[in-house]
């Protein structure tokens, strides 16, 4: 099933590798993406760092888990290993004092719980440079 898909988003070489130690999460932001950018669901940064080797990847979607169990030097580690990688770090809240640190250390951005398909295509998009249609909420009363 395809999901608003954009048929020139879809044809584009470059992949997304999602690793969260929460197999819903990792599973729903593989779903979300796959149609649009050939996406990759891994269990670990191994599984990711053996993946790389012949499928490099442009975006690495990294669960706030894994941080907390690495510790932030794992942002350090990421990106010796994965070059030119650009990592969002899925948090359950953008204010949440760990993932404040992971923008400090090198991350280049959030993404926010509650999960949905436009706000992690636009993430992915905006780290790729692809054109994003920015949504201005309107109130009316």
């Amino acid at each position: 099933m395809q999901i608003g898909v954009d048929s020139e988003r879809a044809v584009d070489d470059r992949r997304v590798f999602v690793v969260d130690d929460d197999e819903i999460t990792s599973a729903a932001l593989q779903f979300m993406l796959h149609d649009e950018i050939e996406t990759h669901e891994l269990s670990s940064l191994e599984a990711a760092y053996a993946k790389a080797v012949d499928w490099k990847p442009a975006v690495l979607l990294l669960g706030l888990g894994i941080v907390k169990a690495r510790g932030i030097e794992v942002l350090e580690e990421i990106r010796a290993r994965l070059e030119d990688i650009k990592i969002i770090v899925v948090t359950e809240t953008a204010t949440d004092p760990l993932a404040q640190q992971c923008l400090k250390q090198g991350a280049n951005s959030l993404l926010a719980k509650p999960l949905t398909i436009e706000k992690a295509r636009q993430k992915v998009d905006m780290q790729l440079g692809r054109k994003v249609n920015l949504a201005i909420p309107v109130v009316v009363t």
